[in-house]
């Protein structure tokens, strides 16, 4: 299954998208929340099969956000149905 980003909000400081999949089904969320140094990322994603693809969909968004904002410390909590995923190597060491 395909998913994608669909926006819902979009403000300076704060970015809320669905991910909904190629029927236009939401199938979960993401916020993004922006401070001076500090960029939060929290989602949730229903459906367990497709969590590669919300990962591959979620991290380049991050990369190209922290472009706009260099030295921003990234804080993540993403979820596929119950379980906790990870963003890169460094996260799963912690």
């Amino acid at each position: 299954m395909q998913i994608y980003f669909s926006p819902e909000v979009i403000t300076p400081h704060f970015q809320v998208l669905n991910v909904v999949d190629s029927t236009n089904k939401a199938v979960g969320n993401v916020a993004f929340l922006f401070d001076e140094k500090k960029l939060f990322v929290y989602g949730i994603l229903e459906e367990e099969g497709v969590g590669l693809d919300f990962k591959d969909l979620v991290t380049p968004y991050i990369k190209g956000m922290t472009k706009a904002k260099p030295g921003v410390d990234i804080f993540s909590c993403l979820y596929v149905g119950c379980k906790k995923i990870k963003l890169s190597e460094e996260e799963e060491e912690k």
